[in-house]
């Protein structure tokens, strides 16, 4: 078992969830309840990463991170080492392709808020922010949860994308994910076993979880 890994793995996907827990509330909440022109695209834009090979987008991002490009260059000259093959460019790169699974579930929390509930916190004087926090929130959270759920796991199992922006650098980009490929080239089949069965003990607490808060989301919806 490679715990070094595993332990690389939590802390990307820990970091992961932190940074797009606000995110996901903020953006999820813009598109569940505005009505403008060209939110179609907004939401294929967040939809993207979902239906896009991870290697069209491990590619992209490879190249938007490299020391060549203008994001790439600046991060060398704000920390003096390179965005790619580094923990902060799979952080990064993590953020990206765990979008859609951020704000979609939360989106569809603050869909299934009443327009009613809404306009009783704003007549009782209730400026936006405060009935975020002390209304909707409340209510949505069975959606942020299932998003910060769905991201946890995702990033934990992710490869394609994890391989071609980290490589295989251990205690720096090396994965669970990416340690149980290493280990089957190996033809260490009994670790690779073991670290396989961890993420699926892993994956089928998750689905669970998400599960249990979609069905109390979909009991609202009725």
């Amino acid at each position: 078992m490679d715990w070094t890994a595993l332990e690389l793995s939590l802390r990307l996907a820990a970091w992961t969830v932190a940074i797009l827990l606000p995110v996901s509330i903020l953006l999820g909440r813009f598109l569940a309840y505005r009505q403008f022109r060209g939110k179609a695209l907004i939401e294929a834009l967040v939809m993207l990463p979902l239906v896009l090979p991870p290697t069209v987008l491990g590619f992209y991002l490879l190249v938007t991170f490299g020391r060549n490009s203008p994001v790439g260059q600046a991060w060398a000259g704000l920390f003096g080492q390179q965005l790619v093959f580094s923990f902060e460019g799979l952080v990064l790169a993590s953020l990206l392709f765990n979008l859609p699974f951020a704000v979609l579930p939360a989106q569809r929390g603050f869909q299934a808020i009443p327009a009613e509930v809404r306009e009783a916190a704003a007549c009782c004087g209730m400026s936006p922010w405060r009935a975020l926090w002390k209304v909707e929130l409340p209510l949505a959270w069975p959606g942020v949860v299932t998003a910060m759920v769905l991201s946890f796991a995702h990033t934990l199992g992710e490869f394609g994308i994890v391989l071609m922006v980290g490589g295989s650098i251990p205690g720096e980009t090396r994965t669970i994910a990416i340690a149980i490929y290493d280990r089957v080239q190996a033809f260490d089949t009994e670790a690779a076993a073991v670290m396989s069965a961890v993420l699926v003990a892993i994956s089928l607490f998750t689905i669970a979880v998400t599960f249990a808060l979609s069905a109390r989301v979909g009991r609202r919806l009725s």
